[in-house]
């Protein structure tokens, strides 16, 4: 039945539970019924008489943990909320997939760890989430387009990270600041000032010395094809202002140069 579980400021370090994350049932199941608060039964003394009767009394839960970077308290919580912080320790590998069976998870802060890997794509099931706080670690990788399909996302953090690529736009992308991608040498794109170079690569390029020869090989198709132009408009205007003995002596020199230079190259 856990639907809150905030383990952040200790000292944890190794991978994240995702064998206990199996097992959170609670925050698997978005609950669609009328707004309703978790509640606990106690049982109340009715007066000091030691043998006076007890009765079972009824309370409301409350607790207070950070949401989208602002400490915020609950003197109800909804039986809705479900929400992982685990941030602030030294946890590290990968995010386990399981995460993205978490259907009713509000938020989730991983932030201050040393987390590596790509970022799930399958967050982006995540129809519920608000908030994701995924900064400082040390993730790689592109940012899941996938991601831009939470339409409730209110925060995203993935700010000092090893992330590389174009940012993600649409929906509420399209609403997040600098200092949410600040710190990720290799991302490009708006927000950010950074833009984004297109380079015309191979789809057989496996490596720099492919990919080096490639653009060799690139720029003799230019020359020659401006030679061929040049040729052409030469022999056009031959027609005008060169004798035909002449023209045909021009033209058989520069075909010679021509296959000359095609065979070196």
């Amino acid at each position: 039945m856990l639907q809150i579980i905030d383990m952040s400021h200790n000292y944890f370090t190794g991978a994240l539970p995702s064998e206990y994350m199996s097992f959170w049932y609670a925050m698997k199941d978005f609950k669609t019924t009328n707004l309703t608060y978790m509640k606990a039964m106690e049982n109340l003394t009715l007066n000091t008489n030691a043998i006076a009767p007890r009765e079972l009394g009824e309370y409301d839960y409350s607790t207070t943990f950070v949401l989208k970077s602002v400490a915020t308290h609950y003197g109800k919580i909804p039986i809705n909320l479900a929400v992982i912080d685990l941030s602030s320790n030294n946890f590290s590998g990968k995010i386990p997939e399981i995460i993205g069976s978490l259907k009713a998870l509000y938020s989730l802060n991983l932030s201050n760890n040393a987390l590596t890997g790509h970022i799930p794509p399958l967050l982006g099931t995540l129809t519920e989430l608000e908030s994701i706080d995924l900064s400082q670690n040390k993730l790689s990788g592109e940012i899941p387009p996938q991601l831009v399909e939470l339409k409730f996302l209110q925060k995203f953090d993935v700010s000092y990270n090893n992330l590389t690529g174009v940012i993600p736009r649409g929906n509420q992308f399209n609403t997040f600041e600098n200092n949410s991608f600040e710190g990720n040498q290799g991302l490009c794109g708006e927000p950010l000032s950074k833009k984004c170079e297109v380079w015309l690569l191979p789809p057989f390029a496996s490596n720099e010395d492919d990919d080096s020869d490639y653009e060799i090989e690139l720029d003799w198709k230019f020359i020659l094809a401006g030679l061929v132009s040049g040729l052409v408009l030469g022999v056009s205007l031959g027609e005008m202002v060169i004798p035909r003995t002449r023209l045909a002596w021009l033209v058989y020199i520069s075909g010679t140069k021509l296959r000359e230079m095609i065979i070196r190259n």
